[in-house]
């Protein structure tokens, strides 16, 4: 295991859930231009998320991270759930040009619970 994998490793006193949520993701790429993107969750835990990029981000930068609650199976009057998450890890390229970005919130926590959609 490389010293990234187990740092990550020991990060993650969590179990991450595979589950696709919308996220709206705001901030600074690599180069320092502020971009928005609507993308979607890759996996998700209450202090963290990985989700898919088109954008270069680096690692320890901050971003906001917006994760919309309305629709048919969010509680009534539920807020839209928004922190602040930092980079803690990205992976290469996929064939589309996507990087998979994980980030620590460090800002308030998700309070949500689903069931993986690996287990539906």
């Amino acid at each position: 295991m490389s010293q990234t994998s187990e740092r990550i490793a020991r990060q993650r006193s969590e179990r991450r859930i595979s589950v696709r949520l919308p996220l709206r993701v705001r901030g600074r790429d690599a180069r320092g231009f502020a971009f928005e993107e609507d993308t979607s969750s890759e996996n998700l835990c209450r202090s963290g998320a990985a989700f898919r990029t088109r954008f270069d981000v680096a690692i320890g930068s901050n971003l906001q991270i917006r994760i919309p609650l309305q629709g048919p199976s969010a509680r009534r009057m539920e807020n839209d759930f928004e922190t602040m998450g930092r980079v803690v890890h990205v992976t290469g390229d996929s064939p589309d040009g996507e990087k998979l970005v994980g980030v620590q919130f460090v800002g308030p926590r998700f309070q949500r619970v689903f069931r993986s959609e690996s287990a539906a």
